[in-house]
């Protein structure tokens, strides 16, 4: 059999891995692309998008508690089923609608994980093809536990795939799929525990912001083992006992599912990387400003696969697809990585958010900041919500007058955020933000008064 020939060869349909195939096919290029799941990614299939639905609507469950005595007078009822089939609407068109327009396009469509043999050559689907140049956008996946009893647990896919709640589960892992995912368990009436290795969820965020969000996910029912290892899962009659040491104690605790929230690893285990001469570490692919393989010059990776500087975050894909189009298709000032500010968010209820340098990586950087910081629960944006928790933690570098980071807890922050990721993007001064009329009331407006 013939081994066929493309220009291009892409692994993964995200949003990166699709727009590099689609952009090399518009310029007449022969492509080819392959998913050993559904088209359409993480995100949009089984990950932020299904998410947030469900979380938005544990949101609407707190602000209509938030109003009981206020005006309300009966809390809603929950049906998770009918949450689910609307929660479908978002989903269920998104493989289809992908391959349609990729075949549109004259893409060849691939449905396995393609392995390499050799540097251009792969196997995929018990084919053998070759390709001028390959571009991993694989993406990550869950972080296998390898505890006693580890066939035991579930994923996120379960998690936004429960066709009902249990009365009771535990999530192993305060990152920000376990803490959203609490947070929208808790809402719906289910017993929540979470066990955590280290001493705070959320490590990367500012202490003093995840510090309320810890007390106020307990007022809301949810308990926490912090500093505890999960070591084993024992399946009983009905449910599941969980066993973890926590500082050479051991403690354990029991609910109907358990849940692996513990990270995300890239997604390379099955692309047998070494015959293809391609570098990689546990952060995934590795690569240069380009975005190209230092070992394999002829791949290249972005997204959520590639072991660049940029967070593993959904924005980030069509800014590193953007830059591997340009290495293959522009013949003159190729685009290479520079990574601006990248805000993020956990669409806890309240949120958290953040942006920029914490506290202690602006002291070590600068020698003239200023924090300004406060509780911000009286401001109009909570109280005409009632809501009971919103603050700030915003630092700004006293030279330039520009923010430097930005660090924020509340049911808006998750708006407020891009504000800041605007101004810092675009070196806008403390007083060019203070000279700008806002909409009143607004949540955006608050900006002025954080600074």
């Amino acid at each position: 059999m013939a081994i066929e020939e493309f220009d291009v060869f892409v692994v993964g349909t995200g949003r990166s891995g699709k727009d590099v195939a689609g952009a090399c096919a518009d310029a007449g290029w022969k492509v080819a692309i392959a998913d050993n799941q559904e088209y359409g990614g993480v995100c949009a299939n089984r990950g932020c998008d299904p998410k947030k639905v469900l979380s938005s609507f544990t949101e609407t469950l707190e602000r209509t508690k938030n109003f009981k005595g206020k005006g309300i007078t009966k809390l809603p009822e929950i049906n998770w089923g009918d949450l689910q089939q609307f929660k479908k609407t978002f989903t269920n068109a998104v493989p289809f609608v992908h391959e349609r327009n990729l075949k549109e396009k004259g893409i060849k469509l691939y449905h396995q994980s393609p392995k390499f043999l050799d540097e251009n050559t792969l196997s995929v689907e018990g084919k053998t093809v070759k390709a001028k140049k390959i571009i991993i956008a694989t993406g990550q996946k869950p972080r296998p536990l390898y505890i006693e009893g580890g066939q035991h647990l579930l994923t996120s896919e379960d998690f936004l795939n429960l066709e009902k709640l249990p009365k009771s589960m535990i999530f192993i892992g305060g990152g920000y799929v376990g803490l959203e995912f609490a947070h929208i368990a808790a809402r719906c009436g289910v017993e929540v525990t979470v066990i955590h290795s280290g001493k705070m969820p959320l490590t990367t965020f500012d202490k003093e912001i995840i510090t309320p969000l810890v007390e106020f996910s307990k007022d809301l029912g949810i308990r926490f083992f912090f500093n505890a290892k999960a070591n084993k899962i024992e399946k009983l009659k009905s449910i599941y006992r969980v066993y973890a040491d926590q500082q050479g104690k051991t403690i354990n605790t029991k609910a109907e599912l358990v849940f692996n929230t513990a990270g995300r690893i890239p997604a390379i285990e099955e692309l047998d990387l070494e015959k293809g001469k391609v570098a990689f570490s546990p952060k995934g692919i590795t690569v240069n400003e380009k975005l190209q393989n230092p070992s394999n010059k002829n791949v290249y990776a972005c997204g959520d696969v590639a072991a660049s500087p940029g967070l593993a975050l959904t924005p980030l894909a069509p800014y590193e697809a953007a830059i591997v189009i340009s290495q293959l298709l522009d013949k003159s000032n190729k685009k290479t990585a520079e990574y601006p500010p990248i805000p993020t968010t956990v669409f806890t209820y309240p949120n958290v958010a953040f942006i920029g340098l914490t506290e202690k990586e602006a002291k070590k950087k600068y020698k003239n900041i200023e924090i300004k910081k406060g509780d911000a629960t009286k401001w109009y944006s909570a109280k005409h919500l009632n809501d009971k928790v919103y603050a700030y933690k915003i630092i700004i570098h006293q030279d330039s007058e520009q923010i430097i980071g930005a660090h924020l807890i509340g049911s808006g922050v998750n708006e407020i955020i891009n504000l800041f990721a605007l101004a810092m993007a675009n070196n806008i001064t403390v007083k060019q933000i203070k000279n700008t009329l806002f909409a009143y009331p607004t949540w955006g407006r608050d900006i002025q008064a954080m600074i």
